[in-house]
């Protein structure tokens, strides 16, 4: 806990004039599915300054200690068709820190990187001609991480065109967070 000029005790003092950072993952669903792989078929963006890798599925996000950052996913075809159906959605299924310490970046972290990592959103129930609608999933990251590069994976579902499965993918080239000190 840290307690403010005010004399207020604040629980995330590093989330305090924190703008949230959205990283946007666009996913050519056809050739995600064809190949059944996400590689070449990812284009991540964000609005943090100073990453690198903009376009890619290797962005490296700058954020800082206690900052909210928001994945949001949605296919590169999002317009409603003319037969009133939609094409298509990926879904975050989850993100999974991984262990860059060790060296082994396969491996899951042991050390927590954000604390309420979840998703958020059911664009199914919600979707509407004049309305984007997306999956997200929205994270802090700990204020009390330390400052460093943390890669990571997205498990990404998607939706098959004309079939009832789900097709389950993992990042091929690890994104990551690059968090500096508040």
């Amino acid at each position: 806990m840290v307690t403010s000029l005010s004399g207020v005790r604040k629980q995330n003092p590093g989330q305090l004039n924190s703008v949230q950072l959205n990283i946007v993952t666009l996913v050519d669903m056809e050739k995600a599915t064809e190949n059944r792989s996400l590689d070449g078929a990812l284009y991540m963006v964000d609005n943090s300054v100073g990453g690198e890798g903009q376009g890619t599925e290797s962005l490296e996000t700058v954020c800082k200690q206690g900052q909210v950052l928001n994945w949001i996913i949605r296919p590169i075809d999002m317009e409603r068709r003319r037969d009133g159906t939609w094409p298509p959605m990926p879904k975050i299924n989850n993100i999974v820190f991984l262990d860059t310490e060790a060296g082994d970046e396969e491996d899951v972290a042991e050390k927590k990187v954000c604390i309420e990592l979840k998703i958020y959103g059911a664009p199914d129930r919600m979707r509407d001609p004049l309305t984007p609608v997306y999956y997200y999933w929205a994270g802090t990251v700990l204020s009390t991480l330390r400052p460093g590069t943390y890669r990571y994976r997205l498990v990404v579902e998607l939706e098959q065109e004309h079939k009832k499965e789900r097709l389950y993918l993992n990042t091929v080239n690890h994104p990551s967070i690059r968090v500096i000190t508040v």
